[in-house]
């Protein structure tokens, strides 16, 4: 086996995933924001320092405290590496709920609405299937990293998260995407059937199909059951009956009305399927914390996973945990939806009709006003390149607002012309200012 060597020829003292390793996007757009005086940025998705629940989690302390005597100090101390127990049945159950599952109150086991059309539901089963981790972020790399070897192939959504797309390519798998068709960019299954196809040769190297499917990171759409049926159908037709993983970061950010489609554990279509539940408790509460979730339905799959989890941190953060665990359990975890909802909705209108007053639609630009997450996704004329480091770019971020390119979305052939907006962190005044600044960049091109 060959040394791995760097650009200059030499043998390099990485491995391969070493060499790949560059600094995330991520880390240097939140960088930028939080020490850059002056910038306004609409790029990382931070949320609202002021929506903060800094009552509800003072709330969860001190009953913490007060309970301490009697639980043994428990929550300061190390936790197992699936997580809490009892937080682990909450998000089952929230869940069940959030599938349309009916809970019976003698034996707090999910059945189903329709046994027709829903498959049963087992609490217990599935508290044993969830676990906790450190952001969702965490969970979809332990998904990758037990799945994929360099070279693999994963499906993505088009436009798709841009910081699972960079950790892709260190870990130095490929993405193809899945097809869409039409203005409002459909998961085609008919084109996905002739893609799958083209890939029969590598058809052992496509391992995993992912899609974020609520209020989407970047788009702000949802997945309709259609659409994830669709992908189903297409894939078993072909016998590739390969892990599924459903991001659903964004399920509980709805601004008015919740988005009825169910997700794959509840979809007959995906029955077959290895599947993967992500979620996380992070931006519907307190960034803060870093507390996600998983739901695996295939135990060797979970196993893999809560194995290298193990050497990763052999558990997440207990005490976080344990605050999240007491606001949903005394209701303080929906109040502060209940805050948000309304917040965002609001934030999303500001920025939304600040664009449009700015003139930028009649210039040529377009996008959909979202029902829910932190999201606008705009759509330059074709001729406008905003990618990184383009001149549009450079000039917005010295006209002092900055954007997430478009082109960091697409996890092939990116197309130059689309930017995401997050209007999660800047109060109405500075969303109405970013707006201007921007809108006075996009009149210069």
């Amino acid at each position: 086996m060959s040394a791995s060597r760097n650009n200059h020829g030499s043998v390099s003292l990485f491995s391969k995933t070493g060499d790949r390793a560059v600094p995330p996007m991520i880390t240097g757009l939140m960088a930028m924001a939080l020490e850059s005086p002056g910038l306004l940025s609409l790029a990382a998705g931070f949320t609202d320092n002021a929506m903060l629940p800094v009552d509800f989690v003072g709330d969860a302390w001190r009953s913490l405290c007060a309970d301490a005597a009697t639980a043994n100090n428990e929550f300061l101390q190390y936790g197992t590496n699936q997580g809490r127990p009892a937080l682990r049945r909450m998000l089952a159950e929230r869940i069940a709920r959030a599938d349309g599952l009916a809970l019976q109150s003698s034996t707090d086991i999910p059945v189903c609405a329709n046994p027709h059309t829903l498959p049963k539901y087992d609490t217990d089963k599935n508290v044993c299937a969830t676990f906790i981790t450190n952001g969702s972020q965490q969970a979809l790399y332990l998904a990758m990293q037990v799945l994929c070897d360099e070279g693999d192939v994963v499906l993505v959504d088009r436009p798709s998260y841009f910081v699972f797309l960079e950790m892709l390519q260190g870990l130095g798998i490929e993405a193809r995407s899945l097809p869409t068709t039409g203005a409002n960019h459909r998961i085609d299954g008919d084109a996905l059937g002739r893609l799958l196809d083209e890939l029969a040769a590598r058809k052992k190297r496509v391992k995993a199909v992912y899609f974020v499917s609520y209020y989407c990171n970047p788009s702000a759409r949802c997945l309709d059951e259609a659409e994830k049926n669709s992908i189903a159908e297409a894939l078993a037709a072909r016998g590739m009956f390969i892990p599924v993983i459903e991001d659903a970061a964004y399920r509980e950010l709805y601004f008015e009305k919740q988005h009825t489609a169910r997700s794959i554990l509840a979809l007959p279509a995906w029955a077959a399927f290895p599947k993967l539940y992500t979620a996380t408790l992070t931006k519907p509460f307190a960034t803060g914390l870093k507390v996600g979730y998983g739901l695996c339905t295939n135990a060797d799959w979970l196993e893999k996973m809560l194995n290298v989890k193990g050497h990763h941190d052999f558990g997440s953060t207990n005490f976080n945990q344990a605050v999240l665990e007491h606001a949903i359990a005394t209701g303080n975890y929906d109040r502060q939806l209940a805050r948000l909802r309304p917040g965002y909705h609001a934030k999303m209108q500001t920025l939304n009709t600040a664009l449009a007053s700015a003139g930028l639609r009649e210039r040529g630009w377009k996008w959909d006003e979202p029902a829910g997450g932190l999201y606008l996704w705009l759509e330059a004329p074709r001729e406008v390149d905003t990618s990184m480091n383009s001149p549009f770019c450079r000039a917005c971020i010295e006209a002092g607002v900055l954007y997430v390119p478009g082109d960091l979305c697409f996890g092939d052939a990116p197309e130059k012309n689309f930017i995401r907006l997050s209007f999660g962190v800047l109060g109405a005044a500075d969303l109405a200012e970013a707006a201007r600044r921007f809108a006075s960049v996009a009149a210069r091109f």
